[in-house]
């Protein structure tokens, strides 16, 4: 990855003029091409922030789908994504298929101006036409005919169809680390969970915080899983959500556990606020039938590497817990 150093208060440019071959910055006329596109979607947040001009800051990280950016107002993580990404807390859905063609580097810097993102002098955003999105999790439902139903298929379709190597175990032969690693996850998730069905908070703190960075993956699977035990937590209505707190304490944990783009999945999700897919998810266990289940459920186990897996079973194991803990099993 390419690191460049932008002194950011020498460049707040003052975009007058932009089109298809020339960008106008300060009176200073630049040949190179700058990409335009439309915003497809995007968090209301993050919405909002650029139609108020903001927002400032630089780019994180890139990858293949995603840019990450760092905004300075509240040192948080945003995130650009292609049109192949669900919506997400922090997160703009720009229509284009991918995002590693367009050469941007690390630190390049980020501001909002009429209503558009500036990307340096490479890439311009507008939010024009793009529909506000906000995570909101459905309440507990009242009957539970159809959760039973779709808790009964979940664990087992995530046990044939799930990426084994994180929560889920690797079914190929593992390297020693490897092996002991999957089983301290296993020991840990364990313990975890019969802590909170033994209502014994300060112990599942713990445990939790045992579980951050811990396993493979950009976003580790002790932290993938926590994000869905956390969806679950802050589900309106279920026996867990007294113990949401939970989740809160656990993040003031995580902060130097794990890295920057993990944390802030956990810090969203302690507060509820999950990708598009997650939410479909939970909504299919609560009300879908077979076929709604099946899609949603497919859909997030192909997050990531084995991140949609340990999400999941993060949800599923949550949901277990609190069926418990409220007498329905």
């Amino acid at each position: 990855m390419q690191l460049v150093n932008y002194p950011f208060k020498e460049f707040i440019p003052k975009c007058t003029t932009l089109t298809r071959e020339t960008l106008n910055i300060g009176g200073r006329s630049f040949k190179k091409m700058t990409l335009v596109r439309n915003a497809r979607s995007g968090d209301v947040g993050f919405i909002e922030r650029i139609k108020a001009s903001s927002f400032k800051g630089y780019i994180h990280s890139t990858f293949t789908r995603t840019i990450n950016i760092h905004c300075l107002e509240d040192d948080e993580l945003y995130t650009l994504a292609c049109d192949q990404i669900d919506n997400g807390p922090n997160t703009l859905v720009i229509d284009k298929e991918r995002l590693d063609d367009i050469e941007l580097a690390v630190n390049v810097p980020i501001y909002a101006e009429n209503q558009k993102l500036y990307i340096g002098n490479q890439l311009v955003i507008s939010i024009d036409k793009a529909s506000l999105w906000e995570s909101k999790l459905p309440e507990y439902p009242s009957s539970l005919e159809a959760l039973h139903r779709n808790m009964s298929k979940m664990k087992g379709y995530i046990d044939l169809h799930g990426k084994g190597g994180g929560i889920k175990k690797a079914l190929e032969p593992q390297s020693p680390f490897d092996a002991e690693m999957s089983k301290m996850i296993e020991e840990r998730t364990l313990t975890l969970l019969a802590h909170i069905l033994r209502k014994d908070m300060p112990e599942a703190l713990t445990s939790a915080s045992r579980l951050i960075g811990l396993g493979p993956g950009l976003t580790p699977s002790g932290d993938d899983f926590l994000v869905g035990l956390f969806t679950v937590l802050n589900i309106p209505n279920s026996q867990l959500f007294r113990y949401r707190m939970l989740a809160h304490l656990v993040v003031q944990e995580a902060k130097t556990l794990t890295n920057e783009i993990s944390f802030m999945a956990l810090k969203k999700a302690s507060r509820g606020q999950v990708r598009e897919s997650i939410i479909h998810l939970v909504k299919s266990i609560f009300t879908g039938n077979d076929e709604e289940f099946t899609l949603s459920l497919n859909k997030v186990l192909t997050i990531g590497s084995t991140s949609g897996t340990d999400i999941a079973l993060g949800i599923y194991l949550g949901l277990e817990a609190n069926r418990k803990v409220g007498g329905q099993v």
